[in-house]
């Protein structure tokens, strides 16, 4: 496979984007060929294509298949395991926001309310972090059921929640 300039763009940048979001960038660089790709790659032409160790290829597999971003097919004739990618951006935002909830979410507010019991329970309560830490278990938590609230929409409604922008103060009478 030979990348155009826009493919290659493209790929350079998703890797970029990848660090800042704290994603490997080879990880990165590899979603995006798959995502690009018209047709699931296999391991060996993932390296060639971008120039990597087929150890690193197969790592970033790994990782991805954990985000559940890649899934593994077969071609027929062919043993090696290919890699395809969603197509759906949308359903692709669903899994990247349903694995950060469940890495990163999910475990702060575990350890918010640990927190908020260990406090609770010390003789001299210190009520500056008692509110430092209440405030961020209440943001969290209307963060998480916000989160469960719109995982349930179809993906139709979260297009047009999302098209209608400033609209939404005005119906809340905010702006």
């Amino acid at each position: 496979m030979e990348l155009t300039p826009v493919q290659e763009k493209f790929i350079v940048h998703w890797g970029e984007m990848g660090t800042r979001w704290g994603i490997n960038r080879t990880v990165a660089q590899i979603h995006a060929l798959i995502y690009i790709s018209p047709k699931p790659l296999n391991a060996e032409e993932i390296a060639a294509v971008l120039s990597v160790a087929r150890s690193n290829v197969s790592n970033s597999i790994r990782e991805l298949q954990s985000w559940r971003l890649v899934k593994t097919s077969h071609v027929l004739g062919d043993r090696r395991d290919h890699f395809s990618t969603m197509t759906d951006v949308w359903e692709m935002f669903r899994v990247v926001a349903e694995e950060r909830k469940r890495r990163e979410i999910d475990p702060t507010i575990e350890l918010l309310n640990e927190c908020l019991a260990e406090a609770e329970a010390e003789k001299d309560k210190d009520p500056a972090t008692l509110d430092k830490l209440t405030s961020l278990k209440e943001f969290f938590t209307l963060t998480d059921t916000w989160y469960k609230q719109l995982s349930r929409w179809p993906t139709e409604a979260l297009v047009k929640f999302t098209k209608l922008g400033d609209k939404v103060l005005k119906l809340l009478k905010l702006g």
